[in-house]
C-alpha cells in the first residue's frame, strides 16, 4: 500500500478476500512467461466464466501485420441491425504488463460499450514480449488500426469516428498508437482512452516507489514488464513510440481521457502525461480516483469507486460520440 494514502475501504475488502495464490505477484514468473500465461488463463477461466452478451455478435478476423505475420482482431457488433453503417468505433488494446493478456479478456467490457452506445468495438491480439519485444507490439496495434480504417464500410463504421483505448499496458500502447498515427498521418483518432496507463519505462516516480506491497502491480513487476518489452534497447534510443512519456512533442495528438487511482504505481506518470497534453494544446479529461489501487475496477467491481469509474468512462465515450454526430 502507499506509504501516505489509504486504499478505498470497499476496494480493500475485495483485495483482502483475494486468495494469495491468485495475486499477480504470486502468479507471475517473468523468467517463464509461457507457463505464467497458462496459469493465469486457467485461473481466469475458473474464476470468471464468460457469458456471451445476446445483444452483441462477436467474430474473429485474421489480418496481416507489418512483418508478414498475422494477428487476430475480435470484432464486437450490435445484433439486430447489421445493415446500419456509419457507426462509431472503439479500437481496444488489452492490458497485461506487455507480457500477458488477450483480446478476449475484454469481451464483457467491450460488449457493454457496444450495447450502451451502438458502436462497433475491435480488440487487437498483438504479440507479446519478451518473445516479441518493441516494436512488434506497437506495430501490430498499428496494423490493426489501419485495417479497421480501411475496412470501415465492411464493419459498418465511420473511419473518422474511431476511439482508441486501453487499460494498464494497453493504455500505454494506446498512447503510443496515437503518437504513431499522428506521425505517420494514419487513421484519424477521435479520442484516446487511457485507463491507468503504463506510460514511462523509467519507473521512477514517487508513486512507483510508494506502491510496493499492494500485490496487483508494483514497481518491481513494472520494471520487469518494461524490460521484457524493451530488451537491450539503449536508453537514448527509447522514443515516445516505445515509452510515451519520452515523447518530446505531444502537440497535435487526439483529445484524451485519462484515469488512475491514487494508490498505484502509475498515478504520477498518468497525471504528468495529462498535464503535458494540456500544455501542448490537447483537450484532456483527467480523473484521479481516491483510494484506487491498480485494477480496482476489476478486482473490486462492486465497490462504489468502481461504479463511479465505469460511469465516468462510459460518459466520456458517449459524449465524444454525440459530438461527432453533431458534425
Amino acid at each position: 500500500m502507499s506509504a501516505h494514502l489509504p486504499i478505498d475501504p470497499e476496494a480493500q475488502v475485495a483485495l483482502d478476500r483475494m486468495p494469495e495464490q491468485f495475486r499477480p505477484r504470486a502468479l507471475f514468473d517473468f523468467d517463464d512467461m509461457p507457463s505464467t500465461r497458462e496459469r493465469l488463463a486457467q485461473m481466469l477461466e475458473a474464476a470468471v466464466p464468460r457469458e456471451p452478451n445476446p445483444a452483441v455478435a462477436t467474430r474473429v478476423e485474421t489480418i496481416p501485420t507489418h512483418d508478414g505475420a498475422t494477428i487476430e482482431l475480435r470484432i464486437h457488433q450490435p445484433v439486430g441491425d447489421e445493415q446500419q453503417t456509419g457507426r462509431p468505433a472503439i479500437y481496444w488494446v488489452h492490458g497485461g504488463g506487455m507480457v500477458i493478456g488477450a483480446a478476449a479478456d475484454d469481451d464483457e467490457n467491450l460488449s457493454r460499450y457496444v450495447e450502451e452506445t451502438g458502436c462497433v468495438a475491435v480488440a487487437v491480439d498483438y504479440r507479446l514480449a519478451p518473445e516479441y519485444p518493441y516494436p512488434t507490439p506497437q506495430e501490430d496495434n498499428y496494423s490493426g488500426l489501419v485495417w479497421v480504417a480501411e475496412h470501415a464500410d465492411e464493419l459498418g463504421i465511420d473511419a473518422s469516428r474511431i476511439i482508441v483505448g486501453g487499460a494498464s499496458a494497453g493504455g500505454g500502447l494506446a498512447a503510443s498508437l496515437a503518437i504513431m498515427a499522428r506521425d505517420r498521418s494514419g487513421p484519424a483518432i477521435a479520442l484516446q482512452l487511457l485507463f491507468c496507463p503504463m506510460l514511462d519505462h523509467r519507473n521512477n516516480t514517487p508513486s512507483s516507489h510508494e506502491v510496493t506491497d499492494v500485490g496487483i502491480w508494483d514497481q518491481v513487476m513494472n520494471g520487469r514488464g518494461w524490460a521484457a518489452l524493451l530488451g537491450d534497447l539503449e536508453d537514448d534510443a527509447i522514443t515516445g513510440r516505445a515509452s510515451p512519456a519520452r515523447e518530446p512533442n505531444l502537440a497535435g495528438l487526439p483529445p484524451a481521457f485519462i484515469d488512475v487511482g491514487t494508490v498505484e504505481v502509475f498515478r504520477d506518470e498518468a497525471i504528468e502525461y495529462a498535464q503535458r497534453l494540456l500544455t501542448s494544446g490537447v483537450q484532456t479529461e483527467l480523473h484521479v480516483w481516491p483510494g484506487g489501487f491498480h485494477g480496482y475496477d476489476s478486482f473490486a467491481a462492486d465497490a462504489s469507486i468502481s461504479h463511479g469509474t465505469q460511469a465516468a468512462r462510459l460518459a466520456a465515450v458517449q459524449r465524444v460520440f454525440q459530438q461527432l454526430d453533431q458534425h
